[in-house]
């Protein structure tokens, strides 16, 4: 099969690019001469992939071809192309609150308003003003852009590149139709459909839709009310869009019935029938981190994966661990388990010698200080008992050195407290944890006359040893008083802890 390869001389590009009003003027390409920045790379995109995205982006109005009527698909793309090839692929003519002034740029050029709006929308540079519309687009520059016009993350944009992807060199004309082309096709939309769903796990799903799904409709509140099951089961938590698909989400669910039949209903449809999985997540071992609350660890090495290094919305954050995962659920030759969101998950703790206790997640552990040990605690007012064994089972996991010897723990110490607000305060800790053992955890402030406010912990939000924790019931600071800062529970130990409210 003939492979497309990019070219680094001078070409001869389009001035236009479906703009039927004006005569097919041409503008001079800077020859790419022997830079090492543009020299050519070869690119593993077929002829007919290329073809294929032409026609599609011609047929949408996005692009058009030369005088001749041929595409020249090999032609290096400039940013003055690329910015009306982008404009019209999103449609986003009009959407920039204020366009950018551009002074190296005719206000009458065919491609002004296109540059102005992207400009204006933070989409594409212009520093100082200076546009440089006949300068050439990298495969890195068109990372970018695509990345910030479709709202996606660069991660996924840059598997979709990966066939011709190479940082310092340009893009061609048929390389950037052919990601458009792609990007086009992952444009949310209030209309999805599902076309196919299955189970990965006993808690998780696959379920791919013919769109992605808009920001309302993967909220939980309303994800929840879409996605309708028989047989009891439900949704626990949102959808989430894994990184490098084009529609296809990590859906988790309350633990489903090995071999039971189950139908899904989206918006009120039918959507498809899948069978319960017997897969239960493969766990390593359970850890007690506190005097009430332990983890479960799980490894990447043994082919289990948290979802949130797989996820488009937090691909940005979690640096070189976030990956992308095929339609196989493999990465570089190895198949992954995935562990969904353990939103509402419990396991069940069983004290040699006594009765079993229900344990349940501690909200936004699961993956935290790049490690997989989502974190349980025991019901309120119970601790584990130094000296103890205990083993840990589930129905959705199995746990495989399941035991373990609880010990001694020390409360945590707080050593300060300060207002941010009338309606939050900063915690402090005589140490940093080294993990979220904030999380689930709440403070009382009592004012001279006795009044009472408590403030739970703001999750995610620890730096260190200072954690913000949230005044609840619309409960407020009052200016000038000093407050007496305690812990709710044994979790912490505070001794004088005092807070002015500003």
């Amino acid at each position: 099969m003939k492979r497309h390869h990019k070219k680094a001389a001078a070409l001869m590009v389009a001035a236009v690019l479906g703009l039927t009003s004006l005569p097919y003027a041409v503008m001079n390409v800077q020859a790419a001469g022997n830079d090492k920045e543009t020299a050519a790379v070869s690119s593993e995109l077929s002829n007919q992939a290329i073809e294929a995205a032409v026609t599609a982006l011609s047929e949408l109005g996005i692009l058009h071809g030369y005088e001749d009527q041929s595409m020249r698909q090999q032609n290096q793309v400039t940013r003055a192309e690329i910015a009306k090839m982008v404009a019209l692929t999103f449609k986003l003519q009009g959407q920039a609150k204020s366009t950018a002034a551009l002074t190296d740029v005719d206000a009458h050029a065919w491609y002004y308003s296109y540059a102005s709006q992207l400009v204006g929308l933070d989409i594409m540079q212009a520093p100082d003003g200076k546009f440089n519309p006949n300068g050439l687009v990298t495969d890195a520059e068109l990372v970018q852009i695509v990345a910030k016009a479709l709202k996606r993350d660069v991660k996924s944009v840059n598997y979709w590149m990966e066939k011709f992807y190479s940082a310092n060199s340009n893009v061609s004309r048929g390389e950037a139709a052919y990601l458009l082309k792609t990007a086009h096709e992952a444009i949310s939309s209030e209309k999805a459909r599902v076309t196919s769903v299955k189970a990965l796990n006993a808690i998780t799903l696959i379920v791919t839709f013919d769109a992605p799904l808009t920001g309302t409709d993967e909220a939980f509140d309303k994800a929840k009310a879409d996605f309708a099951f028989n047989d009891g089961l439900t949704l626990t938590n949102m959808p989430r869009l894994k990184t490098g698909s084009i529609a296809t989400y990590i859906v988790p669910t309350s633990v489903q019935k090995a071999g039971a039949s189950y139908e899904l209903s989206y918006k009120g449809q039918k959507a498809g029938a899948f069978t319960g999985s017997d897969i239960k997540l493969d766990m390593t071992q359970p850890t007690q981190v506190t005097s009430d609350t332990f983890e479960i660890e799980s490894l990447k090495a043994n082919g289990v994966v948290d979802y949130g290094y797989v996820i488009s919305a937090y691909s940005g954050g979690r640096g070189a661990n976030a990956f992308v995962l095929d339609e196989n659920n493999q990465a570089n030759g190895t198949t992954y388990q995935v562990i969904s969101s353990m939103q509402a998950r419990q396991v069940t703790i069983t004290p040699e010698g006594g009765q079993p206790i229900v344990a349940k997640y501690v909200p936004f552990t699961q993956s935290t200080d790049g490690k997989q040990e989502p974190k349980f605690r025991m019901p309120e007012g119970q601790v584990l008992t130094p000296g103890v064994k205990y083993t840990v089972t589930s129905d959705w996991a199995n746990v495989a050195n399941s035991s373990f010897v609880a010990k001694a723990f020390d409360a945590l110490q707080l050593t300060g407290a300060e207002a941010v607000s009338d309606s939050s305060i900063n915690v402090t800790l005589a140490q940093d944890p080294g993990d979220e053992l904030f999380s689930g955890r709440s403070v009382t402030l009592t004012a001279p006359n006795g009044e009472k406010l408590t403030a739970s912990y703001k999750y995610q939000s620890r730096k260190g040893a200072v954690g913000v924790f949230d005044i609840q019931q619309n409960g407020k600071l009052t200016a000038g008083t000093t407050y007496t800062v305690t812990p709710v529970g044994n979790w912490a130990t505070a001794a004088n802890v005092l807070l002015t409210a500003k």
